[in-house]
């Protein structure tokens, strides 16, 4: 019979390592991290961060999800989450089918609404009723583009495959988001729109950087920014391509490459002081807020601390901004407060995160991961750090 403490990406790294026939000291080789980190991970003495989690599943040449766990589905069927999942699934797999003859549409405008909306209930963090609409809208464009197809059309499917990617990736189902970026690839394509094909190529990179794979990342943000630039100038380009610039830094900061990392935090840089907040292309939350957050991501990324929390504290969150970036501004603090000895400004930014944003925090391994780490370092557990730990199921 498991025990409790073998549910955790410690005791899993330890069991992967065996499978592989490797010793801490021979994976200590393959990784950027010492074996007495190892060590301490495997014992549960500390947590697994996201990049530690990562480089051992690059070495161990296994998805990263065998480490996390994820999906997470015994709170994801408390939360009834789970079975929003398979419909999802289902209405990805449509894409070729043309149209269903007992399916009515709402007009090309309704749609693009309706796809619009969608977007933003994820951005709010509003997983559950995105999850819920997205089956129905992905299933109503599917037949509406196939009797009658336009720019317009194929524009708002993408978007919508674009939404079934982000809620698969939020909830931990990352093999499915791998099948909406496909399916938004083909939608792109035959929308002939520049700037969609390059933002799917800079969430293409974004899969690669959390399994680890930042050669390949870097490569998909090369063909993002190579894509937007058969795009027409204006706002919209400029957005996109200051985001995938955004994208190329903590690629470039989880691969330990400065340089690289300063040329993109300088390109998004200037983008956002000509262009300003352009928050409303294709829902990337872009400008200088953005670029601010990314630059203390980068540094949580190199493991320099308080490097980070300098930088967290200098950051003005604009009130418009997305719950979704916030939630994950306070969590890469949180990390950094952790890493720094400032435990309780980390429960406080956790806490911070679930309020504002409490299905994506629930879900997010990185905050399973530092709510892990402060229970360990913890002499004694305070009741709010209990209920945490709980809560994400710890």
């Amino acid at each position: 019979m498991p025990t409790p403490d073998d549910d955790r990406t410690g005791a899993r790294i330890r069991e992967q390592r065996k499978l592989a026939r490797l010793t801490q000291k021979e994976l200590a080789q393959r990784i950027p991290y010492s074996q007495s980190l190892i060590n301490a991970v495997e014992r549960g003495a500390r947590a697994a961060s996201i990049d530690f989690t990562a480089a051992v599943a690059h070495a161990l040449r296994i998805d990263v999800t065998a480490l996390t766990g994820q999906p997470y589905v015994t709170e994801l069927q408390q939360d009834r989450l789970a079975s929003l999942v398979r419909p999802i699934r289902e209405a990805l797999d449509l894409y070729d089918l043309g149209p269903d003859p007992d399916q009515t549409t709402r007009p090309t405008l309704a749609l693009a609404a309706a796809a619009d909306d969608l977007c933003q209930q994820v951005r709010a963090t509003r997983l559950r009723n995105a999850a819920a609409a997205l089956p129905g809208t992905i299933a109503e464009l599917t037949t509406a583009v196939g009797r009658t197809p336009s720019t317009e059309l194929w524009q708002a499917l993408a978007s919508t495959y674009r939404t079934a990617h982000d809620i698969a990736v939020k909830l931990g189902y990352y093999d499915l988001s791998a099948v909406a970026l496909d399916r938004m690839a083909w939608a792109a394509d035959r929308a002939s729109d520049p700037c969609l094909s390059a933002v799917r190529q800079y969430m293409r990179a974004l899969v690669y950087f959390r399994e680890g794979e930042y050669r390949i990342g870097r490569r998909l943000i090369t063909a993002g920014l190579t894509a937007v630039d058969q795009a027409p100038g204006g706002r919209e380009a400029a957005a996109v391509r200051g985001q995938i610039h955004l994208g190329g830094s903590v690629l470039a900061a989880r691969a330990r490459q400065q340089t690289a990392l300063d040329e993109h935090l300088a390109a998004a840089e200037g983008i956002a002081a000509e262009i300003g907040d352009a928050s409303s292309v294709h829902w990337l939350s872009f400008g200088p807020a953005n670029v601010a957050m990314h630059r203390m991501s980068a540094a949580v990324e190199m493991r320099r601390y308080d490097d980070a929390l300098s930088q967290a504290r200098t950051v003005r969150l604009p009130a418009g901004l997305a719950t979704s970036r916030r939630a994950h501004f306070l969590i890469d603090q949180a990390r950094a407060e952790m890493e720094t000895g400032r435990t309780d400004a980390a429960l406080t930014h956790l806490v911070e995160a679930r309020r504002a944003a409490p299905e994506q925090t629930r879900y997010h391994p990185g905050a399973r991961e530092t709510i892990s780490g402060l229970v360990h370092i913890a002499r004694r557990t305070p009741d709010t750090l209990s209920q945490m730990a709980v809560w994400v199921g710890l």
